[in-house]
């Protein structure tokens, strides 16, 4: 260990008095505590440490007894797998009792089986860099599989081989994607072996935990990293089947972009617009920017004269995108976001050289609705053209479209727009009551609204008897 690494530990003891202070108390009761994985890892790469994970020798219910009278909550949401969570002060901690596994012989899941030694639990720990740990309360290293040097090296290691690993929990593959996107990490060649070997054995993981894995991949600083592995590996291919559907064949005169490389750098793009966001990394963007052009490969049309045509990928990329987010078990809000920023990202190609009414940038906006930022970022993003002319000619017409949008939004409150009148007022005017026809009405008014801008109520009143009186 550098001087460096052990000032980067005492750093961390000193930051956290929690770690010595519950270090004594497990000691005076007869248990060893030992702080491990993420956080001494993280603390080591010199990286903010939020969550402190412990591993002791002692039963949950003697945790409890531990930390009973000193943590000022505790929770056991995680009993059943050794778990007992607390918090003092500012830090959350999670305690868990050493682990060992235990497989059910038909189905190969793992089985809960608590146990008795520190070494032990470290072979059971997913990869080397997650298998060091700090003995509270002292504070000496213990390091049994070299995941120090596999740190310093960048390299993804398992302490056991790695198809006992994966069969430990083959949500772990996942997570060997999600590491070379946060820490740029790059698995070993028999962990990728094994991954490919095994990818068969991510279909008994819940949808639920796949999601999560997959938000963290795609949350990292360097998502497209972890996400070549997903492919590469063929997992992409049990959890997100879309994206490695993207890598088309390629016509022999090369007539159509790769897709899979641009939507990855569509997605790189859109990460580096982020900062027009107020938080960032935003989820929803980097979903729809990897997500956009999964409708491509089903509506992929080779022509008479050698084009290759994509109409409709749009509509259908929406289509699609909701299934699968669905089936990935993401929550409503989400699922409405991202598709319809799939289903809106080719919109700004039909404004040309800026010859769109007024009305055509009210229903972009009203369209887009509380996505209109996000949309802004995906359409940018969307250009990958290497024609540095035809790049620069349409940043300059999308900026010409966001300065009118910023227009109209100064005049008219673009984010609000609603009918001149309402459906008490409609009512009034046509003399009828609650019903389908004031729906009716009230649509029409709203497009009358998108196509004149605002009227006055007389003019408006008007315009909707005339509307009324056509309809009879």
């Amino acid at each position: 260990m550098t001087d460096l690494e052990r000032q980067r530990l005492d750093a961390l003891l000193s930051a956290h008095p929690v770690l010595a202070e519950l270090g004594r108390r497990f000691s005076a009761a007869g248990h060893e505590l030992v702080l491990v994985g993420g956080p001494v890892r993280d603390a080591l790469l010199g990286r903010v440490v939020h969550d402190l994970d412990f591993a002791t020798s002692a039963a949950p219910e003697e945790i409890e007894q531990v930390v009973a009278g000193w943590a000022d909550a505790t929770w056991d949401v995680g009993r059943e797998f050794g778990t007992i969570g607390a918090r003092k002060g500012s830090d959350q901690l999670e305690i868990t009792t050493y682990r060992t596994d235990e497989y059910d012989p038909a189905t190969r899941k793992p089985v809960v089986a608590f146990g008795h030694t520190l070494d032990g639990d470290l072979s059971r720990r997913d990869f080397t860099i997650n298998a060091m740990a700090v003995r509270l309360p002292d504070g000496e290293f213990v390091d049994l599989f070299g995941g120090l040097d596999d740190l310093a090296d960048r390299r993804l290691r398992t302490p056991v081989t790695a198809e006992q690993s994966f069969s430990d929990d083959p949500l772990r593959m996942m997570r060997a994607a999600r590491f070379a996107a946060q820490l740029a990490v790059g698995p070993t060649d028999d962990v990728i072996a094994a991954m490919t070997q095994m990818a068969d054995r991510l279909e008994i993981v819940s949808a639920e935990r796949i999601r999560d894995e997959l938000n963290k991949l795609v949350l990292a600083d360097h998502p497209v990293a972890g996400l070549r592995i997903l492919v590469d590996t063929g997992l992409a291919e049990r959890m997100l089947p879309e994206l490695p559907a993207l890598i088309l064949e390629r016509d022999e005169h090369h007539r159509h972009k790769d897709v899979y490389e641009h939507s990855l750098t569509v997605l790189e793009q859109a990460i580096d617009l982020e900062s027009r966001l107020d938080e960032r990394p935003d989820l929803v963007v980097r979903l729809a920017a990897l997500l956009h052009d999964i409708g491509k490969p089903a509506t992929r049309r080779f022509q008479s004269d050698g084009t290759v045509t994509f109409h409709h990928h749009d509509v259908v990329g929406a289509k699609l995108t909701r299934k699968r987010l669905r089936a990935l078990r993401y929550p409503n809000d989400v699922v409405d976001a991202v598709s319809k920023l799939v289903e809106l990202h080719l919109r700004f190609h039909g404004y040309g050289t800026g010859q769109w009414t007024d009305s055509a940038v009210r229903r972009y906006v009203r369209d887009a609705g509380d996505q209109l930022e996000r949309l802004h970022i995906l359409t940018r993003a969307d250009s990958t053209t290497r024609n540095q002319k035809k790049a620069l000619r349409l940043q300059r017409t999308y900026d010409d479209l966001e300065r009118r949008i910023g227009q109209l939004a100064q005049q008219e409150e673009l984010n609000a727009i609603r009918p001149d009148l309402d459906g008490n007022q409609i009512m009034q005017i046509l003399g009828v009551g609650p019903g389908r026809v004031v729906g009716e009405a009230y649509r029409f008014l709203l497009d009358l609204r998108m196509d004149r801008g605002p009227l006055d109520e007389e003019t408006a009143a008007e315009a909707l008897r005339a509307w009324w009186a056509a309809r009879d």
